[in-house]
């Protein structure tokens, strides 16, 4: 791994792991998969969904790290050097 954001990722744990808070909040049902933010634990959609939130998180904090929240899966993306980790 040679993305330094990925190597020092915080652990926030995520404020939820069944919906998507902001697009509940536009009154919208569709998002496809959750993301949380390992520096705040936001959770937002993915990029498969209408609004992609999570994306969108990253561009208004700067957060540079978020991890899939899905059940089974671990994987966690860094936004800045676009790499899995």
């Amino acid at each position: 791994m040679s993305c330094q954001h990925l190597a020092e990722a915080g652990t926030a744990e995520p404020d939820t792991t069944t919906e998507c808070p902001d697009c509940v909040a536009i009154g919208n049902p569709d998002w496809v998969h959750l993301r949380a933010c390992l520096a705040c634990g936001h959770v937002g959609c993915c990029d498969s969904s209408p609004y992609q939130h999570a994306t969108k998180h990253f561009e208004s904090t700067g957060h540079p790290v978020m991890r899939s929240i899905q059940p089974g899966e671990s994987w966690r993306w860094c936004f800045v050097d676009e790499e899995i980790g």
